[in-house]
């Protein structure tokens, strides 16, 4: 029988049962959190579809680890209920849910090897000693920790106890996989490489349906399929990453998901069906009219600082003419901030080899199909 399929039954024996091995949705069905009579979790619609990856992302107090922990069964709802698959496991001990959780102190036991970590999860279920011995060296080795063991938690960076968490979680075959912020305690290179292994990892686990939490946008955009906005108890936007962060679909998401500039426009004139024409000062721009908004309404042009040319090229219809206020190189990129028709905008191109200076004159170039228009009132979200 393969270890990759097995899944332990009640008595601590493997089965291999098709549903066994099969991927699961978690579903937030109106799930509402208050503590002390203060809400914090307000009223939750949510799927994360059968072995994908959903980011829930968001300011601190917005809610989002809250709803990973009504799954995990830490906190139990005020209303609503929450499905892993088709049961419903609102009312579950955590023990009962088939997860497996990795949060951002490790929380490895620091009396036990490595190995004896891995296994913990699996003794508490009453393993078999046959699938112990098969699945703690097979966890170990797809987190690159087959060479550590025999060793102890202190005596491990905080990149490789991290790996340590993943492996012990992972090892009980778990339906579902939740991942609360577990890369915040590491340094930029080390989580940028921890990222690039839990890509890595879900590849070799393409059945694993995964909750992430973070505040980094970077690995919301870089692992997750889908990915959730919140706000203030909240899901202010859902959408998957490339659309989310192209289209936003109101101001808080393209503020809060990449560095956006949003520029106050009037008097929407649509052009065809993809476009529009708007005014920004004295002058006129095109944009991409994604979420359809109606003639004549007051929005906001989103537009990233990197889709700013300095020379123009075929088919940037937009020009942008104003006053440099900073230039700050940050290695391989300049930062420019402009002054254009008194909005701040930001652009960012590869390093200048002669940046403009201070309170010069600058024209901007960008491509309509690069910046697309949102609602000013918030509806859309």
């Amino acid at each position: 029988m393969s270890i990759a399929n097995a899944k332990l039954s009640e008595n601590g024996r493997p089965t291999t049962s098709s549903s066994a091995a099969a991927a699961k949705r978690i579903t937030f069905e109106n799930v509402s959190v208050a503590y002390g009579g203060l809400t914090v979790l307000d009223s939750l619609n949510l799927t994360v579809s059968p072995g994908e990856i959903v980011a829930l992302i968001g300011p601190s107090g917005s809610g989002k680890t809250t709803a990973l922990r009504a799954v995990a069964g830490f906190v139990h709802p005020s209303g609503g209920r929450i499905m892993i698959g088709d049961r419903d496991v609102t009312n579950l001990a955590p023990y009962d849910r088939d997860i497996g959780m990795v949060v951002q102190n490790y929380a490895l036991f620091p009396h036990m090897r490595v190995e004896e970590n891995v296994a913990f999860g699996l003794r508490a279920r009453r393993a078999p000693e046959e699938i112990i011995r098969a699945r703690v060296p097979e966890a170990l080795a797809m987190v690159g920790m087959a060479n550590y063991a025999k060793r102890y938690p202190r005596e491990l960076s905080g990149g490789q106890q991290q790996r340590v968490a993943i492996a012990r979680a992972i090892a009980i075959r778990p339906q579902v996989l939740l991942l609360d912020e577990p890369l915040s305690a590491l340094d930029a290179q080390i989580r940028r490489s921890m990222v690039d292994e839990l890509a890595r990892l879900h590849r070799e686990l393409p059945s694993l349906t995964v909750l992430y939490v973070t505040h980094d946008q970077s690995e919301a955009l870089t692992l997750a399929n889908h990915i959730g906005i919140m706000r203030d108890g909240k899901l202010k936007a859902f959408g998957d990453a490339q659309s989310l962060f192209r289209y936003p679909p109101n101001r808080f998401a393209a503020e809060f998901l990449g560095r956006a500039n949003l520029l106050e426009v009037k008097g929407l004139q649509p052009l065809d069906e993809h476009r529009a024409q708007v005014r920004f000062g004295d002058q006129l721009l095109v944009a991409r009219n994604h979420h359809r908004l109606p003639m004549g309404s007051d929005c906001l042009l989103c537009a990233r600082p990197h889709d700013f040319r300095l020379d123009a090229s075929e088919g940037e219809s937009n020009r942008l003419t104003g006053v440099v206020r900073s230039v700050q190189w940050q290695g391989d990129t300049h930062n420019v901030t402009l002054e254009v028709a008194g909005q701040e905008v930001r652009m960012s191109s590869a390093p200048m080899s002669a940046p403009p200076s201070l309170g010069s004159m600058l024209t901007l170039h960008l491509n309509s199909a690069d910046v697309t228009l949102v609602p000013e009132d918030g509806r859309n979200g």
